[in-house]
């Protein structure tokens, strides 16, 4: 099991699968992602930036991995 795979069954787990199946983050936080984006495609992005970027990209991917382990126990409980 990775490390991270504990976090993704407890948020799958515990959170209300419609909730989690629909969460998607603000307007401003997309914007803010899209614009760091550009800067790296760039080769622009200071050091923090690239660091912030990587935490969104991190956590975006845990929040996948949740949604489809939701979508799997949905289907399993059914």
């Amino acid at each position: 099991m990775k490390a991270y795979e504990e976090i993704v069954e407890f948020i799958a787990g515990a959170v209300d699968a419609g909730k989690l199946r629909s969460f998607h983050p603000l307007k401003a936080a997309e914007v803010r992602v899209a614009a760091l984006l550009e800067k790296h495609k760039q080769g622009a992005l200071r050091p923090a930036e690239r660091e912030e970027l990587n935490e969104f990209l991190r956590l975006e991917h845990v929040m996948r991995l949740a949604k489809a382990r939701s979508r799997k126990l949905a289907m399993m409980s059914a």
